[in-house]
């Protein structure tokens, strides 16, 4: 029995012509707008926003906003299990690249890697092991180690030699803020990320990152309504130049307005004190066509994936492992 796992990196560029590859999350930010009827006009749409918004940033030696765009390139990772002699390849994780292409330089930079994040293990997490566990019981607790094995995962791709060869710096992953909390806003100001903001109390997504080896932090950027979660490893504010970070707002920011427009296309700015409302009705709609109802019945279908494909037939192997992890 193998004690380790490998990984392999695949990318496929997200642009008009995208198609979903087959092990891809039917969840997943990108894949959701890539089906149906609206499709091509969806993924037009959107990347039409990343740009339009990075060159609003990007406000210096860019007098026309049109200097800059945005190539996003989609990292599947495929983790591969030796089972008994025999090798098998589960769908890891899904997570965004980007690519600043400098129109008058003509040069192109590797922005950052993270940006969306996706996985099935996640999904089994939440969708399928949470629930179960809180079943018929009255109040709400979390099983004993919830995003052990995820976090494990995780950290050892981050820091196996597959990931430092494909990618200069550490990840980053931009979400949304919570309902569920209520995020006081500070003096500390950055010149890219903006007005930063601190919850009133940790959450159970918190909780997972960290157990993902990840930090986080809240920021609202320039001309923004609502503060982003920076989810990282390392030094947010000094481990990354000021057009990658700029790559990540743009990118997220228009995939929240397309997904979360209660609090990202909001008509009013966050304030001092800022509890996010996902019922807030005075916002606007993008022209972007996104189904969020068919999107939380397939976390589900996508969590029992997880487990009839991975978690049940590698549990021993899986739990060796963890329990080996340094």
């Amino acid at each position: 029995m193998s004690n380790d796992f490998k990984f392999s990196v695949n990318s496929i560029a997200f642009d008009e012509n995208y198609q979903p590859a087959d092990s891809t999350r039917a969840t997943t930010n990108f894949a959701n707008l890539a089906r149906g009827e609206s499709r091509q006009k969806n993924l037009r749409n959107t990347l039409t926003m990343i740009n339009n918004r990075f060159n609003a940033l990007v406000n210096w030696d860019n007098p026309r906003a049109d200097r800059y765009s945005v190539e996003l390139e989609i990292i599947s990772v495929d983790m591969d299990i030796d089972n008994e002699g025999k090798a098998h390849t589960f769908p890891t994780i899904e997570v965004l690249k980007t690519i600043i292409v400098d129109h008058k330089t003509k040069q192109r930079t590797e922005g950052i890697v993270g940006n969306n994040f996706s996985s099935y293990v996640r999904d089994y997490d939440f969708s399928v092991l949470l629930l179960e566990h809180n079943k018929g019981k009255p109040g709400f607790s979390i099983p004993e180690n919830f995003g052990d094995l995820h976090g494990k995962l995780f950290k050892r791709f981050v820091n196996s030699s597959t990931y430092q060869q494909n990618f200069a710096k550490l990840p980053v992953i931009c979400l949304s803020v919570s309902d569920n909390k209520t995020y006081h806003q500070t003096e500390n100001h950055h010149p890219i990320l903006g007005v930063e903001y601190l919850p009133n109390e940790t959450s159970l997504t918190e909780q997972y990152f960290k157990k993902m080896g990840l930090k986080v932090r809240y920021f609202m950027p320039p001309h923004s309504v609502a503060p982003l979660a920076f989810y990282f490893v390392g030094d947010l504010l000094n481990d990354y130049t000021h057009l990658e970070l700029i790559s990540t707002i743009s990118t997220m920011e228009s995939f929240q307005k397309i997904y979360r427009p209660e609090i990202y296309n909001a008509n009013a700015v966050a304030g001092k004190v800022y509890k996010p409302n996902l019922k807030n009705a005075d916002h606007s709609l993008t022209q972007i066509v996104y189904d969020r109802e068919e999107r939380s019945q397939l976390a589900i279908k996508q969590g029992k994936m997880a487990e009839e494909n991975f978690i049940k037939p590698y549990k021993a192997i899986l739990e060796q492992w963890s329990a080996n992890y340094a």
